[in-house]
C-alpha cells in the first residue's frame, strides 16, 4: 500500500526563473540536477516532501510512450505544450514493483516500473549516490494528470534537514488539491490510487487523508471559496491547481512576501499566491496532523 505524499512535479519552462521565484518566496532551493531522459530539475524539500520543479532541457534525449512503458520524459514535454502548473503527484512507496502490480490489477496500471539513478550533492560539496524507482498509475478520466509512487533506494541520501530549512518558516504539505467538474467521477481511482477505502466524501468534493497529508479534489467554485482564485477544470477531467503549506507563522510569511515583492491575498486564514508559474500555492497556520 502506498504512503503519505512523496512529491509534486512543478513543470516550468524556465527553470531558473521558477527556482528564483521560490527562493524570493522564502524556500530554499536545490541547485540544478540532471536527468539522463531529457528533464533537469532543482528540489525544495519540506520533511518528507519535496516539490520538483522541472523542466524539459533535452528533449532530444526523451524516449516515447510504449505499450508497456510510461515515458515520464514524453508525459512532461506534453504537459508544457499546453501549461505550466502541478504536472504529476507522486505518493511514497516502500516496493514499487509490488504497486506497480497493484494498479495493473485494479486497471490503473501505466507500464513497467521505472528506475533511474544520479548524483547528488550533500551542502559540503561531497558527491553521493541517489536512485528511484517510480509506479505510474492512471486516472482514465484525468488524462492530463499524472500520477505515480516514489521508492527512494538511498533515503539517507537525498533527505536532509539542512535543506529542509526555508525563511518562510515551511514545516510541512498538508495538502495537494485538484479541481474537477465532478469530483466523485475520480473518487474510484483516488481510493485505487492511494490504497485508502475510506475516503470523506461530501457536497463540494472528495477528500483522501494519507500519512502525510491530503489528496482533495474539489468544484471550482469550491476552489474559488476556499482559497480566493478563479481556476476552471480541464475538459479531460480533474486537474492539479493548489499545494497547502504549513508554516510556522504566517504574519513571517506575509511580510517576507512583500519584501520581495511576490504578490500575495489573505483569505479565510490564509495567504494565497495565485499564479505561481501556473499553479496556486497557499500557506496555512501551524503544523499538520
Amino acid at each position: 500500500m502506498p504512503g503519505g505524499l512523496d512529491h509534486i512535479v512543478h513543470a516550468v519552462r524556465d527553470l531558473d526563473a521558477a527556482a528564483e521565484t521560490y527562493r524570493r518566496l522564502g524556500f530554499t532551493v536545490g541547485a540544478r540536477n540532471v536527468h539522463p531522459f531529457g528533464t533537469h530539475n532543482r528540489i525544495v524539500q519540506i520533511d518528507g516532501f519535496f516539490v520538483e520543479i522541472l523542466t524539459v532541457a533535452e528533449p532530444d534525449k526523451i524516449e516515447p510512450h510504449r505499450a508497456d512503458a510510461f515515458s515520464f520524459g514524453a508525459f512532461q514535454r506534453d504537459y508544457l505544450a499546453r501549461r505550466e502548473g502541478f504536472s504529476m503527484l507522486l505518493l511514497a512507496s516502500r516496493d514499487a514493483e509490488s504497486d506497480a502490480r497493484g494498479y495493473a490489477a485494479a486497471g490503473f496500471g501505466a507500464g513497467a516500473v521505472f528506475s533511474f539513478g544520479r548524483e547528488g550533492r550533500r551542502p559540503d560539496g561531497s558527491v553521493v549516490k541517489l536512485g528511484f524507482s517510480l509506479a505510474f498509475a492512471r486516472d482514465p478520466l484525468s488524462p492530463d494528470a499524472g500520477f505515480a509512487v516514489c521508492q527512494h533506494h538511498h533515503p539517507e541520501n537525498f533527505w536532509n534537514p539542512s535543506f529542509q530549512i526555508h525563511a518562510n518558516g515551511a514545516v510541512a504539505a498538508k495538502a495537494v488539491v485538484m479541481v474537477a467538474d465532478n469530483p466523485t467521477d475520480h473518487h474510484i481511482f483516488l481510493s485505487g490510487f492511494t490504497g485508502l477505502r475510506d475516503l470523506h466524501a461530501s457536497s463540494i468534493g472528495v477528500t483522501a487523508q494519507t500519512e502525510r497529508g491530503d489528496i482533495d479534489i474539489v468544484e471550482p467554485v469550491s476552489f474559488r471559496d476556499q482559497y480566493g482564485v478563479a481556476v476552471t477544470a480541464d475538459a479531460g477531467g480533474a486537474r492539479f491547481a493548489g499545494l497547502r503549506i504549513a508554516a510556522e507563522e504566517l504574519a513571517m510569511v506575509e511580510r517576507l512576501l512583500q519584501q520581495n515583492g511576490i504578490g500575495a491575498a489573505r483569505h479565510i486564514d490564509r495567504l494565497v499566491v495565485p499564479d505561481l508559474c501556473g499553479a496556486t500555492l497557499i500557506f496555512e497556520q501551524g503544523m499538520v496532523r
